[in-house]
């Protein structure tokens, strides 16, 4: 999934949801899923129904948090962490887990920085700052 549209995410979450609670094998990638999904409860319902979630995609709502979107991010955080890219991101999410108590904190801290780095990328029309990122997480690990 290099490039997956809306649908194509929520497919694969509500698959890695139904493998999951049906004790199914899973690839690598489903399996990182899964463990995000046990840490967010509060999405199961909504990754229960696959078509309902399907159709849901049209009724966006900007002040309701898109379960979607969220684990998405957790599932980015953790590939970008596997790999060191961008560089530094690794120790950084490292460093703010040890400082936080918890990855599942240090994540959303680090999707507060990830999310930002985007928008500022997209209103500048712009690739993403990874060296910036970095320094945003790395930030958080180091100050209060």
């Amino acid at each position: 999934m290099f490039n997956p549209s809306q649908a194509d995410v929520r497919r694969f979450f509500c698959s890695v949801y139904e493998k999951s609670q049906n004790g199914q094998a899973m690839e690598a990638i489903e399996i990182i899923a899964s463990q995000w999904l046990a840490e967010h409860p509060e999405y199961h319902a909504e990754l229960q129904d696959v078509d309902a979630a399907l159709a849901r995609m049209a009724d966006a709502d900007p002040t309701r948090e898109n379960p979607f979107l969220h684990l998405s991010m957790h599932l980015s955080l953790s590939e970008q962490c596997s790999i060191d890219q961008p560089r530094g991101i690794r120790q950084a999410v490292e460093l703010l887990t040890h400082r936080r108590d918890s990855l599942h904190a240090a994540h959303h801290e680090a999707m507060e920085c990830l999310g930002q780095t985007l928008w500022e990328s997209q209103r500048a029309g712009r690739p993403p700052d990874g060296d910036a990122y970095v320094d945003a997480v790395q930030r958080r690990a180091t100050h209060d």
